[in-house]
């Protein structure tokens, strides 16, 4: 068997999915891309997709060390993107070639089901307690939400109040055993977290995440020292060799790889390992499109320290297309008491609406994401 061409879409609301296709008439889908920056991930897979064609879609780890050591300069979004979702594919190809799931040539599951959460709240966080009352009322048992908005290095203790305030609504509204996880989004530099991650204690979050930006994980080591919240981080780490620090310093309690960024089954399946190894939990980003989240389920399957599955489904970016829109059969991701079952069809465990990717793809979408500036005019952190 061999790769005989592939095709990429990029299709609403900010995703761009990719298909490999063989001689042997097996199709792989994958889902490469970095959140507003789809050409230039485009690009990039064009480039890769050249040394693969008319190679053995079966060798995989060959293939992803030949993407990623074969160049000179490494890592990185960009990059790490377009491997992952080439390397998503290659997975779904050869799942579909033995009639099973992923999963199975991984190991086999350690779980039936993975426990999954929920968005709430937007970019600005408003109304977040009549949101999360609704998606505990649809059957989720954990949210997530953004903390706060732009802060600056030293800011107010009245956006310290406010963010308090919101959490403590949704406390409120949901109940003691809710998890909440609260994003800091690397929005707020290490003297505020300081302040908001002990403020915030009262209220038993499920964790916080990227408490400050990954560029200033050192810091985590001093933040480690204020609170016992769980801290979470690693959506914007995109290998093994990014992790390796952050673990070994002992300063993570949740890590949270993107397959989408992070080198993809092949890579993320590594890096949730090296954290067991270090009694680190792992909950992969995933706030993208069906094959994104369908790969995560995988590794989810096989990995014990996987405790949680970020999903888009109604989340505040998907306006004009939804997790479920681009899928012959979304029953697939039907969610139940807070859980998925792990898809346990052939490869992947979805099937791609072709027809209706190629007419969403003439649509097609240019994606950014908003650009914040405080009040005195400086560029604030999104």
């Amino acid at each position: 068997m061999k790769i005989q061409s592939y095709e990429l879409f990029q299709v609403p609301p900010r995703w761009l999915f990719l298909k490999i296709q063989t001689d042997e008439g097996i199709t792989g889908w994958g889902e490469p891309i970095v959140e507003g920056r789809a050409e230039t991930v485009k690009a990039c897979v064009h480039e890769l997709m050249e040394y693969l064609i008319g190679k053995d879609p079966m060798r995989i780890e060959d293939h992803w060390s030949m993407m990623y050591r074969s160049g000179f300069y490494r890592g990185g979004p960009i990059l790490m993107s377009a491997i992952s979702g080439i390397d998503q594919a290659l997975w779904d190809i050869k799942g579909k070639f033995y009639n099973a799931p992923i999963y199975q040539l991984l190991g086999g599951a350690c779980r039936d089901t993975m426990r999954v959460y929920s968005w709430i709240g937007g970019d600005r966080p408003a109304e977040v307690a009549e949101e999360a009352k609704r998606i505990v009322a649809a059957g989720f048992t954990a949210v997530k939400m953004n903390g706060t908005e732009e802060l600056q290095y030293i800011d107010s203790y009245d956006k310290i109040d406010e963010a308090v305030a919101r959490i403590a609504a949704v406390r409120d509204a949901c109940g003691p055993s809710i998890g909440i996880g609260i994003d800091f989004h690397g929005r707020v530099h290490k003297p505020m977290a300081k302040i908001l991650a002990k403020e915030l204690e009262p209220y038993r979050p499920m964790f916080i995440e990227e408490p400050v930006l990954p560029e200033n994980n050192e810091a985590l080591k001093e933040l480690t020292k204020h609170t016992s919240i769980p801290i979470a981080t690693g959506e914007r780490m995109f290998s093994r060799w990014d992790f390796k620090q952050l673990l070994s310093d002992g300063v993570v309690d949740i890590i949270q790889p993107d397959l989408s960024h992070a080198g993809g089954i092949t890579e993320c399946k590594k890096i949730a390992s090296m954290a067991e190894a270090y009694d680190v939990a792992l909950a992969p980003h995933c706030p993208l499109g069906p094959i994104a989240l369908a790969a995560c389920l995988q590794v989810d399957a096989t990995a014990h320290n996987a405790f949680i599955q970020e999903q888009s489904l109604g989340i505040h970016y998907n306006q004009t297309g939804d997790l479920l829109d681009y899928m012959t059969d979304p029953t697939v991701f039907d969610y139940k008491d807070g859980h998925v079952t792990i898809p346990q069809g052939p490869g992947l465990g979805i099937e791609i609406n072709e027809d209706y990717v190629r007419k969403m793809a003439e649509v097609g979408h240019n994606w950014r994401n908003p650009v914040w500036r405080h009040k005195d005019g400086s560029i604030a952190e999104w």
